[in-house]
């Protein structure tokens, strides 16, 4: 290994990581010279059953608060309105798309994986658009410069699909039960666990300090 790879672990749906993900864009702008960024997507919500938002709404309802508030984040009234008004929503949320995409744009610019993440919690948890519509990332499409028709050809595509479950599968692989959670590999079978759950700049920025010096001693 060249450099250290920090492996980000995450999922479109987390409301935690959504406010995580000023503190990653932070730690990548760093770190960019010194570190090796790959983003993983968890599958926080399986596809293959997928529930009606109605059945986290009265979390969400509570928790969103204490995510703002620690995060300094804002979750946007357009989302807000399903959370608060579930019985007249028609979201069945789940993991997959979103992680179907985020594959499809690591292929494409894979030095930029942690600001197109960023933009897809954007997308739902500010903006209110769904992830599981493939309406939902023609803006970002747009915003990147990718070819439209190649996107979206992929992203009904079994390949891409595999792809996103691989990155659930290897999640587990690594522990991961929860988001966001953030390691820090310095040789082949040597991780360090650098956040798991939401954590400040300073206490993420600290670790990876403790971790290269030790790597680098």
């Amino acid at each position: 290994m060249n450099q250290p790879i920090i492996f980000y672990c995450y999922d479109a749906y987390c409301g935690w990581c959504y406010g995580f993900s000023k503190v990653m864009i932070q730690i990548e702008k760093e770190y960019k010279d010194k570190l090796q960024f790959e983003v993983l997507s968890g599958g926080m919500i399986p596809a293959d059953n997928p529930r009606h938002i109605k059945a986290t709404a009265s979390y969400i309802s509570k928790e969103y608060k204490n995510v703002e508030s620690l995060a300094s984040v804002q979750f946007g009234e357009d989302y807000l309105w399903h959370i608060f008004h579930p019985d007249e929503s028609d979201w069945y949320p789940h993991s997959e798309k979103a992680a179907i995409a985020l594959c499809i744009f690591k292929e494409a610019y894979p030095d930029q994986q942690i600001a197109f993440a960023a933009d897809l919690q954007k997308a739902l948890h500010y903006e209110g658009r769904d992830l599981t519509d493939v309406e939902a990332y023609r803006h970002l499409v747009e915003k990147y410069n990718l070819n439209p028709d190649d996107f979206f050809q992929k992203l009904h595509s079994e390949t891409y699909k595999e792809k996103a479950n691989y990155e659930f599968a290897l999640c587990r692989q690594l522990q991961v039960n929860g988001f966001p959670a953030v390691l820090m590999q310095v040789k082949e079978t040597k991780f360090y666990l650098v956040a798991r759950g939401y954590t400040k700049y300073e206490d993420v920025k600290a670790r990876i300090e403790n971790i290269l010096m030790e790597w680098n001693g």
